[in-house]
């Protein structure tokens, strides 16, 4: 019986971490007519928080606008998580002059825990700490898993919405057209 819990778990917790791509899960199958980048119904993200850094500097979320967001809630545990790190790393290298910002928001991980990762990861972007900020999860949820990545314009619209592993094609591709 333990190894049929064990089991039916570890299936869930693989189903969670899938890219779900449905309607209600992204916008990126809804573009408006014309434009790839960023459907004509986009919801306007939520910047009216401030989260701290990993040097415990506070960062209101409002000095990230004109840029285009990438924006990811992840966790130092999350298995998906640590694949797409260095592909966000990546993006900042490329795109980071021509307007893209990078940010992860970490879940649930405590500063001790936290900051020697970034270290370890050499993460070049920003990476807030996210631990007691359901409210800023509640404003691009709802979360089914992480990692969650949202895609915002430069004019604050949040254009595609990945819940789980997505292909790192997929996120170029995005941010490209946004830029």
């Amino acid at each position: 019986m333990r190894w049929t819990m064990a089991t039916v778990a570890c299936l869930a917790l693989a189903l969670l971490t899938l890219n779900a791509d449905p309607d209600w899960f992204t916008h990126a199958s809804a573009a408006a007519p014309g434009t790839a980048a960023c459907p004509a119904d986009a919801k306007t993200a939520n910047f009216n928080f401030t989260l701290k850094d990993v040097d415990n500097t506070p960062v209101k979320l409002t000095s990230l606008k004109g840029k285009v967001v990438l924006l990811d809630f992840w966790a130092t545990w999350c298995g998906p998580c640590k694949i797409e790190i260095p592909w966000f790393i990546e993006f900042q290298k490329r795109y980071g002059a021509s307007g893209l910002q990078v940010v992860g928001v970490s879940v649930d991980d405590p500063l001790s825990k936290l900051k020697p990762y970034v270290a370890q990861m050499k993460m070049n972007y920003l990476v807030l700490q996210g631990l007691d900020h359901d409210d800023m999860q509640d404003a691009f949820g709802p979360f089914m898993g992480i990692p969650v990545t949202v895609v915002i314009s430069r004019d604050g619209k949040m254009c595609a919405k990945h819940v789980g592993l997505t292909s790192k094609e997929a996120f170029e591709r995005e941010i490209k057209a946004l830029l």
